[in-house]
């Protein structure tokens, strides 16, 4: 495996190369000083929102590209790259739709905010781990603020007791499974991918040029876009069909075991 013209590096956060306690690890920092130096360019594309993904890795932010809320919006320091909101009308059909669910938990995904009812003391306080910035108000549709994405979010299994009751959304909306227990639904360009293959068009960069690391559904679009596409050990089995190649589970330092040779090529 030829790594030496690699000039792009993309990431998913969540079961990828933060760990099972969504930490990220001291060596990750270490190669990614070693990335900066042969100009390798590093982006972190999640489905948490942007403010999130910052607090993970804020000694090195103004050194990434963020891709946040699946691919909906898109930032570079102090830069707006991408944002792709989600209609007003198809954010009240959703909302509608999501009333009919029993125990499941809705956040409207801003650029800067999230959005909850807050009903749920225990939803609230797990809510933390994945998004640092949020508003609790009283009603959801109420909210004035663009929606990139809508978040939904069930203790048990987002594939058994989420999805089947937004499936039918796919023919006008993105629907994904991002996680075992969130569903998350955005206008249909608002993905990984899309935002991947406008950063290539952007910085002129192939996908034999570009490697990605993913564990999710939501990461099926990006895995498609590099030559270098890789699935953890603890992926989805639709993930580890679709890339290319597969390394160790996210506890294991997978990325980083990829990222060392990497840059031993480099070198």
């Amino acid at each position: 495996m030829n790594l030496s013209k690699v000039k792009m590096v993309v990431s998913d956060m969540d079961g990828t190369l933060l760990n099972s306690q969504h930490e990220m690890s001291h060596r990750f920092f270490e190669l990614f000083e070693a990335l900066k130096e042969h100009n390798v360019l590093f982006v972190a594309a999640s489905g948490r929102q942007y403010n999130s993904i910052l607090d993970k890795l804020h000694t090195i932010k103004d050194d990434i590209i963020v891709v946040a809320e699946n691919g909906g919006f898109v930032m570079r320091k102090d830069e707006e790259v991408l944002s792709t909101p989600l209609p007003k009308s198809q954010q009240q059909k959703i909302l509608k739709v999501l009333s009919e669910v029993s125990n499941i938990h809705t956040v409207l995904c801003g650029k800067r905010s999230a959005y909850l009812t807050g009903e749920s003391e225990e939803f609230t306080a797990h809510l933390r781990q994945y998004y640092s910035a949020f508003t609790i108000v009283d009603d959801l549709n109420r909210v004035d603020e663009e929606i990139i994405k809508t978040a939904i979010y069930h203790f048990e299994s987002s594939e058994a007791f989420i999805y089947p009751y937004v499936q039918h959304l796919e023919d006008d909306l993105k629907v994904k499974v991002s996680g075992p227990n969130w569903v998350d639904i955005s206008s249909p360009n608002a993905n990984k991918g899309f935002a991947v293959e406008k950063l290539q068009e952007i910085y002129g960069i192939l996908p034999a040029e570009t490697m990605v690391f993913g564990d999710y559904n939501n990461d099926l679009e990006m895995l498609g876009l590099a030559d270098f596409s890789f699935a953890m050990e603890n992926a989805h089995d639709n993930v580890k069909q679709a890339a290319n190649y597969q390394t160790a589970s996210n506890d294991a330092l997978g990325v980083e075991r990829i990222l060392e040779q990497l840059v031993a090529q480099k070198g």
